[in-house]
This record gives structure tokens, sequence and C-alpha cells, in this order.
């Protein structure tokens, strides 16, 4: 007997009944980024996996445990590109885009707003808001220096928030500084976590003398105590990257958004600098971070480009998902109206009736035969705001019975014009 087959574990399907909110969503963020002047891209969902290794960092919980990475199969015809090389499945979308933005030469013209959306991939266990296939919309203004463009991109989260009536969402913002300011940190991190190492895990451990600020972002609670009492990068910011940090936030005040500064604030990507952004929500339990990025001056150089400022972030649709449902907030795609019929003229005239209907920019679900009473259960169960009901009678006095399925109103014997015109007011 065959197995019964199932969707791979951590990737979930997304039903009818669930999609209007996710398509309410994806409306949300295309109208509210086109209004700030970002354009879409898209790249593939198969990159090189050393894209991600120079990219994101060799040594991030990314890149040593949760990349989906296989070999292509070698050949012998030197034609054939299945030549033995690493790809992976995307697991964000930043690297991809940098990628798309060297190899066509995107900024030949001056700096570039971009966004993308689709599944990214990560090997972790799944849970509550953490898929192993999950959906992001990432972000990215290349070529931008300064904190304004960092600025336009955090007050661009608060309007989407505002749009889709959720909220208040913690902003947390932190600089973690230029490449020299890290450099000096990490000495005096190393020596603070080498002199408590009876206190560090065995990740901490691992992670000591490879990325020790990636320590400041552990959960456990033991190493808590420990963590805080750690140097403060935040303290130690070279003139520059102060002066940015500064200005970003002069310019959320200005913006009237609140947020906090949280010292402790880290990414898990090797690539960014200066600004680091987090939106948080205390509406959907332990996966609360909803939106976070910031800003990644060396990636261009580390992918084999120029020196080009850029900042990003990706925006989990999962979690939104679910903090949308916390706010009780819904959609749905009823249709406008149900055609119910029967008989072979009513079959004909209903057919044309339900184009003349699309026709008007209306959406019309046809019935698929049956009784009257199946068809009408029908009706009521797809949400349609009206039933049109065909007999063959009907069809020969040139008319049809338009029945209101949703609040007050009693049925009528009108001409199909009429009940266009009643349709197309009412929708």
């Amino acid at each position: 007997m065959n197995a019964k087959l199932q969707a791979v574990r951590g990737m979930e399907d997304i039903l009818p009944d669930a999609s209007p909110l996710w398509e309410a969503l994806e409306d949300a963020c295309r109208e509210v980024f086109r209004q700030y002047g970002y354009r879409n891209i898209r790249t593939p969902i198969v990159e090189p996996t050393a894209l991600f290794v120079r990219g994101i960092g060799e040594v991030t919980d990314i890149v040593e445990k949760e990349m989906f990475s296989f070999d292509l199969p070698a050949r012998s015809s030197t034609t054939d590109d299945r030549n033995g090389d690493s790809v992976s499945l995307r697991p964000e979308a930043t690297a991809g885009i940098v990628r798309a933005a060297i190899e066509h030469n995107l900024l030949y013209n001056g700096p570039l707003r971009v966004w993308t959306a689709g599944p990214m991939f990560r090997y972790e266990r799944p849970q509550k808001g953490r898929q192993r296939q999950f959906h992001q919309y990432d972000v990215e203004a290349l070529g931008f220096e300064g904190p304004d463009v960092d600025a336009e991109q955090i007050v661009m989260l608060a309007r989407l928030w505002k749009a889709l009536g959720i909220g208040p969402i913690a902003l947390h913002v932190n600089s973690i500084g230029d490449a020299a300011d890290r450099l000096a940190h990490r000495e005096k991190l190393v020596a603070h976590f080498e002199a408590h190492a009876d206190l560090l895990d065995e990740d901490a451990k691992r992670r000591l003398h490879t990325n020790p600020l990636r320590i400041l972002d552990s959960k456990n609670p033991a190493m808590q105590p420990m963590v805080e009492a750690a140097p403060r990068l935040l303290d130690h910011l070279g003139p520059e990257a102060a002066r940015h940090f500064e200005g970003l936030q002069r310019r959320l005040s200005g913006a009237g958004v609140e947020f906090l500064v949280n010292p402790r604030l880290v990414r898990g990507m090797d690539y960014y600098n200066r600004t680091v952004f987090e939106w948080v929500t205390d509406r959907i339990g332990a996966q609360s971070t909803i939106a976070g990025g910031g800003r990644y001056d060396g990636l261009f150089a580390m992918l084999g480009g120029k020196p080009t400022p850029a900042c990003g972030f990706g925006l989990g649709m999962e979690r939104i998902i679910l903090t949308l449902h916390a706010y009780k907030r819904s959609a749905a795609q009823d249709p406008d109206a149900f055609v119910v019929h029967a008989g072979e003229a009513a079959a004909r005239e209903a057919w044309r009736l339900g184009e003349r209907l699309r026709d008007a920019g209306l959406a019309c679900v046809m019935g698929a035969g049956g009784s009257f009473k199946s068809q009408m259960k029908k009706a009521d169960a797809s949400g349609a705001r009206f039933a049109i009901i065909l007999g063959d009678d009907e069809v020969a006095a040139g008319k049809l019975t338009l029945k209101p399925l949703r609040g007050a109103g009693e049925q009528q014997l009108v001409t199909p014009e009429e009940a266009l015109s009643r349709l197309s007011r009412a929708s």
C-alpha cells in the first residue's frame, strides 16, 4: 500500500480560505513601496552557494546550519553547466539582489530603490512563525549614503503598519559601527567572554574567536547577565558612524516615529554595518520580530563589485499574517454574484450573462448543475452578495431573478440590464 503523500515538514500549504489575507498584505506592501519610489526586481530562488558564504558570512548559523545546498551532478560535456558546482535555495534575498545589481550594472545611471518578494528557505526546527520555507518582502536602497534612506525605510514600514491596521509595533535601533569600530570592539568582547568562559555555552564557545559579536544575540537565559555586562560597541563608535547614528535618530524623531536604542541588537548576517533595526510585536509569541534590516555598505565589494553604500530590510510575511490575526484583521474575496441555472436555454444564457458581468468588472461564479436547491446552497456558501436565478421560463421572458444573499431585500424579477446596473451600484 502506498504511503500517504504530505507536504515536506516545515513547508506549509496556503489554502484558498487563507489566501485573501495574504493578498491584502501583498497589495498593501506593493502600494506603500510604490509611494516611496521602490521598483520590483525578481531574482532566482537558486543561487551559487558561494554567494551566501561570501555575503552572509561563513561563520553564521545560516551558512553553517540552515542552508539547503546541493551539488549539481557532474557531466562530461564541456557545454553542460551541471559541472558539480554547489548551489543553494536562497535563505535571504539581499545577496541575490546585490549580485544582480553587479552582474547587470544596474547602478550605472545612479542609485536604485528595489523590492522583491517570494519564498526563502532555511533548515530550522519548524515552529510558530518559523518555517523551513517562509516568505519575505525584501526592500533595498542601493547606492545611497547617509542616514536619510535608513530613516526612509523605517518610516515606510511605520506607514505599512498603519495601512494594515496593526500596532503598536516596537522599533529597536542600534549602530554596529564600521569595520574598524567592530575590530576594536571585538578584542574587548573576546577578553570579556574569555574572563567568563565557564558561563559560555557550546555555541558561544564555537563563536568566541570567529564571530564574538553574534554571542550578544544569544537567547540562552543562563548567559544573559554576562552578556548584558559585555562592553558595548555603541559606546565606542568612530566619529563618522556616531554622526550617522545621531542623524538617523534625529530624522526618526522628526518624523514622529518612536524608537528604543537597543545596544545589544545585532543581525544574523556579517554584511551589516552602522544602522541595524528591528520591528517587534508582543502579540505572536517568541518569534516576535516581524521586520528587520539595516545598512550594508561593504557587501558590494565582498561580492566583487565596486564599493557601494546600501540599506535594506526583510519583512516576514508569515509573522505579519500571525500579527494580523492577533489584531482580528481579515480579508475576503467573495464574488458579486452566483448564477443558478437549470435547463438548456438557461445554461446558454447563464454563460452569456456571466461574461457580461465580468466585462463590467464584476466577479461571477457559475453554478455547475444540479437542482435549484443544491445550487442555492452553494451560492450561499460562496459568500456571493447576490444569486442570479435563471430557468428556461425566465429566459423566454427575457428576465432573471435577482436574490440578495447578504443583508435585507427581496428577490425581484428584472431584466439583465437592470441586474447589471444594480450589481454595479452595489460593488
